[in-house]
């Protein structure tokens, strides 16, 4: 008896003595094998399915992580990369869905799905990076799902048809890069996660930002049952008419500069809309006008939607050069070009094509250039041109645009761009594609109600200095979801403005913070976020300062004494 016990120690010291990952080997080489007849959709299959010790990434971080960041620190876990729905499109290229799905041994009962970004095509990390400065989901112990949305740009970019956006000239593609693929890659990886854990998730989570955002957004109004709460950071939910607002923004700063017409405009010169210096007197001009707003003068304008137009255009007109132009301050045309970009595009009869756009401290930060003009010594051409224009040509208006993969057959398509001819196409259908781009890829509907039933929650983080999508449009979605809920939005739904940030992060902000770890307390604590706390990250001109991100339309305003570096200075009113 004696030595059936000892022996029985000895085993079970030896098995404690296996690394961790290694006690789940055949769990996960095995799985696909587990997994047949099983998957929601037939047509899914692993292509691969291995244990990973504990160790670093051997790629790149996530692109969510912060700038510079050394690679994560992995747990072990299970890696599994799948596909479904191979298919040939109407355009002769060969489509799938693929998804990379991480299984971490110490697993917390909650599964995260990782959103995309720009156009997608890529497989993602699967660590379920996030916020800066907070620590990915993998590494919290979520089981973790990225994915290509049914196109990969490794195969399917056509040089003769936009590069990585070629896709767009295939309806299924243009469906699944919108929506589609959310629900299909959701339910490959809860099955795939109950079969290796002999359990569902106890919850599931959406987070994402950009894209990703527009994606959350899709899921909470198509798939309301699909997560238990969503991130949707930044929103793109009105993808194509963003892109629109793109064009019409690189045509009001290409107006200030002189080109002969039978020289095209290279995306590249539009960084001489502007210089640097131009962009901090625009900064200079808003804190002026709206700084104090609440309460100190401190270089952040935290009242948002308190900025307008009528106090803003006054300390820009202070600013025009009394005679030539000079780098102390702004002509008349250059404050002209940006009162029209600010406003929105408009068609010739004057009706709104996308939104204004909040005036913000975060004007004359790097993020914000580079988007809307390009970069100063002329080594990134502006992404409204280089990334707007082969979106907008190829999947956000039907019939698509064929154009060669080149920045200046982009600048050509985006400057001669017509708001009364071209802006209705993102509308349009036609017999190859029955459902409009408009249809497939926005999610910017005011209809939670289902989400709600569910009992879902949706955080939506958004920077106020955004140049690609303006907080304006979030906070106008916002008002109709409260008009729809007669005034109860906020049971489900809140919106943080995050003053000075850029899209997603950066610019002159306190951009470190934990939008997850408020979406599980209210989720699973019923404790409803009315504010997030943010840091300043080292490349913001206060590191280390923090502030209360407030619910909006509360604001962060100062209590009259203490530290202005700190957030316990601040309330939320």
């Amino acid at each position: 008896m004696n030595f059936c016990r000892i022996l029985l120690a000895g085993v079970l010291m030896l098995l404690l003595a296996r690394p961790l990952w290694a006690q789940d080997d055949a769990a996960c080489t095995g799985l696909a094998a587990r997994m047949a007849g099983k998957w929601p959709d037939p047509t899914t299959r692993i292509v691969s399915a291995a244990p990973r010790p504990e160790g670093p990434l051997p790629a790149a971080p996530s692109p969510m992580g912060p700038p510079g960041a050394a690679p994560p620190q992995l747990p072990a876990h299970c890696e599994v990369q799948g596909v479904l729905q191979e298919r040939t499109g109407v355009d002769g290229q060969h489509y799938a869905i693929r998804f990379h799905l991480r299984l971490p041994v110490q697993w917390n009962g909650r599964f995260f799905f990782q959103g995309g970004g720009g156009t997608n095509g890529e497989l993602g990390d699967a660590v379920g990076g996030y916020n800066p400065g907070a620590p990915p989901a993998l590494l919290q112990g979520y089981a973790v799902v990225s994915q290509d949305s049914g196109h990969d740009n490794a195969t399917n970019t056509n040089p003769a048809r936009n590069g990585m956006a070629a896709f767009g000239f295939d309806p299924q593609a243009r469906a699944n890069y919108g929506h589609a693929s959310l629900k299909l890659v959701a339910d490959a990886a809860k099955a795939a996660i109950a079969q290796y854990y002999a359990r569902k998730p106890d919850f599931s989570y959406f987070v994402g930002c950009s894209k990703g955002g527009e994606e959350g957004m899709a899921a909470a109004q198509r798939y309301p049952d699909e997560f238990d709460g969503i991130v949707a950071g930044s929103p793109g939910f009105s993808l194509p008419r963003a892109a629109v607002a793109e064009a019409w923004d690189a045509q009001s700063y290409a107006a200030l500069l002189p080109h002969a017409l039978d020289a095209p405009l290279r995306a590249e010169q539009l960084k001489d809309a502007f210089s640097d210096a131009d962009l901090d007197l625009v900064r200079a001009a808003v804190l002026e006008a709206c700084d104090a707003d609440d309460g100190i003068s401190d270089g952040i304008v935290a009242a948002v939607g308190r900025c307008t137009d009528r106090k803003v255009q006054p300390a820009l007109r202070e600013r025009i050069c009394r005679g030539a132009k000079a780098p102390s301050c702004l002509s008349a045309a250059q404050i002209d070009a940006l009162e029209r970009a600010y406003a929105g595009p408009r068609d010739g009869a004057g009706k709104a094509l996308y939104s204004d756009w909040p005036w913000d401290a975060g004007v004359s930060g790097q993020g914000w250039r580079i988007w809307k003009i390009g970069s100063a010594d002329g080594r990134v051409p502006a992404l409204s041109v280089v990334l707007a224009g082969p979106s907008l040509s190829a999947v956000f208006t039907t019939p698509p645009t064929a154009l060669p993969a080149d920045p200046q057959s982009y600048a050509n398509f985006v400057l001669h761009f017509d708001f009364d001819r071209d802006a209705p196409r993102i509308y349009a259908t036609n017999a190859v594609f029955v459902h409009s781009a408009w249809e497939d890829i926005a999610a910017r509907s005011a209809d939670l109600d289902a989400f709600r039933a569910h009992g879902g929650k949706l955080i939506v983080p958004h920077g106020a200095s955004d140049p690609v999508f303006s907080l304006n449009d979030t906070l106008s979605w916002l008002g109709e979801v409260q008009q729809r809920t007669g005034g109860h939005a906020g049971e489900f739904v809140r919106v943080f403005p995050v003053p000075g940030m850029q899209h997603c992060s950066g610019g002159p902000a306190t951009d470190q913070f934990n939008t997850l770890g408020a979406l599980v307390n209210w989720v699973e604590h019923a404790q409803a976020p009315e504010q997030l706390l943010a840091r300043a990250g080292p490349a913001s001109p206060w590191p280390g300062r923090t502030r209360p991100l407030c619910a909006y339309p509360a604001t962060a305003r100062y209590l009259g004494s203490g530290d202005i570096e700190s957030a316990a200075s601040f309330r939320c009113e």
